[in-house]
């Protein structure tokens, strides 16, 4: 919590704190952005992309507001500035449930629709400070290699907190034929050549979700048998160097509506994009591990406070379905049918275990090497298993409880038409409130679960949370439970 919090001082530290205005010019940086095939000018040339910039330039104006200075801001346990709470590194248990409360401001922000919201990046550089000890003894498979890994981090890190900067994580290569030998290697971003004071790299990222639309793009590979020494690489560079090229998707929000209409869409959408490195030059200070096999292998412990995060913004998420849910069956009179009632209580018991998931692994954190509060890797695993095998079903849930809601919805211009707009009035009202009132509400239902956009969401879930059989896999590898067999062995009376 910040002590004697007042405005002016935000205010008097704005370069540790920027504005939404500092940050959307800062997005003015010629960087390389295509959509549908178009290169912008400017990423704000895209209405789509821009309604989410104004979203987030939203964020850092929060930052200044009181009623969010706590969520969104700290000071910094070193000079005392007032930062943002993304760069926090936690010490504590105290330190993740205050670092949480970011969390949870930004999936209220944004619906828990950006699923890689600003806030999230800043999880991967903790992650590798965690385990500073080892990035800091690693060693490259290139004998003429001399950086130290662990001061790029640390610099890093203190680069992202003053200067309150978005970072985009990517991660996965670009999906290609997987049936061939090296395909895990097909078109990861690879070393190319060696130059004084960094390298250059090609290759491409994908899912790059946010990219386009934040300051700096920090990768890696993931890892995969006989990986060569030239694909080990951890960096992060500005979106604009030269020879960084993000191809986005189809946008599937809906800028420009009106806002009752598209309650959650009219906002925009964070963007995925493949984000291609053609011949791009990667500092020495940029590098956080270079050619060593060995650091790959951290990549799951590092991205424990990014799962951590994805869990606990599922949980705001299931909450807001949980209130969408009870609204709609207030509006509908539907609250004295015992199955209505069934319904919404399975939502309500989706949104309690995933909160109870994310409050054990805060609770039965560990320090690492690094000296950081690390959440519990298995409740976490067995959390997003049970998030994402049961979402589906949970939005499902609420499509059903809205009934022909979601099907029967109209336009604020279809409610203003003097010849047709009395029959909707007439006969469309909710319980107690007026026609416009329940179809807002059922808008902004169809954005939450059935749009394009929200199908989207969906199917980022699955992918961003891992996919279910790969989080049985980790659990089983991970869960120690030699005391479980210990005590099945006593009971049954085995020697």
């Amino acid at each position: 919590m910040i002590q004697d919090f007042n405005p002016a001082e935000l205010l008097q530290r704005k370069k540790r704190l920027r504005t939404g205005a500092e940050f959307k010019a800062s997005l003015d940086d010629g960087r390389k952005v295509w959509v549908d095939g178009v290169l912008l000018d400017k990423v704000t040339d895209c209405p789509a992309l821009n309604a989410g910039i104004d979203l987030l330039a939203e964020m850092f104006d929060d930052q200044f507001d009181p009623a969010h200075a706590e969520a969104t801001t700290m000071r910094d346990e070193t000079s005392g500035d007032i930062v943002s709470r993304a760069w926090q590194i936690p010490r504590t248990i105290a330190d993740l449930e205050a670092r949480r409360k970011m969390i949870e401001y930004t999936s209220r922000k944004t619906g828990g629709a950006f699923g890689r919201p600003p806030d999230l990046a800043p999880t991967i550089v903790v992650g590798l400070l965690a385990y500073l000890p080892t990035f800091k003894k690693s060693r490259s498979a290139f004998d003429h290699v001399a950086i130290d890994y662990a001061e790029n981090i640390e610099r890093y890190h203190a680069y992202g907190r003053d200067t309150n900067i978005i970072a985009s994580e990517s991660l996965s290569g670009p999906q290609s034929d997987r049936s061939a030998p090296a395909a895990a290697a097909h078109g990861n971003v690879k070393i190319t050549a060696w130059e004084k004071g960094g390298v250059r790299i090609s290759g491409a990222k994908s899912v790059g979700s946010i990219s386009a639309q934040a300051n700096e793009i920090f990768f890696t590979n993931l890892s995969y048998p006989n990986h060569p020494p030239e694909a080990c690489v951890w960096g992060a560079l500005p979106a604009g160097t030269e020879g960084i090229k993000m191809i986005s998707r189809e946008m599937l929000s809906s800028p420009g509506a009106e806002p009752s209409d598209h309650p959650l869409n009219h906002r925009g959408e964070e963007a995925d994009q493949i984000v291609v490195f053609d011949n791009v030059f990667l500092p020495n200070e940029r590098v956080f591990s270079l050619g060593d096999v060995a650091t790959l292998k951290y990549y799951g412990r590092v991205c424990i406070w990014a799962h951590w995060h994805i869990l606990a913004r599922l949980a705001v998420k299931a909450e807001i379905f949980v209130g969408a849910a009870q609204l709609a069956v207030d509006m509908l009179g539907t609250g004295g049918i015992p199955g209505v009632r069934g319904l919404v209580a399975d939502l309500m018991e989706y949104a309690l275990a995933l909160k109870a998931f994310v409050i054990a692994a805060e609770q039965r954190a560990q320090l690492t090497e690094g000296d950081v509060m690390a959440p519990d890797v298995n409740m976490l695993t067995a959390g997003r298993k049970y998030s994402i095998e049961h979402y589906p079903r949970i939005i499902h849930t609420l499509q059903e409880l809205c009934g022909q809601g979601l099907v029967m919805r109209f336009g604020k211009s279809s409610f203003d038409n003097p010849e047709i707009g009395h029959y909707l009035r007439t006969l469309l009202p909710g319980h107690d409130v007026s026609a416009e009132v329940k179809n807002q509400l059922m808008n902004f239902i169809w954005d939450l679960t059935t749009s394009g956009a929200a199908g989207r969401v969906e199917l980022f879930e699955n992918v961003n949370a891992t996919p279910a059989p790969f989080l049985r896999e980790r659990l089983y590898s991970e869960f120690d439970r030699s005391d479980a067999v210990q005590m099945a062995r006593e009971l049954a009376l085995l020697e």
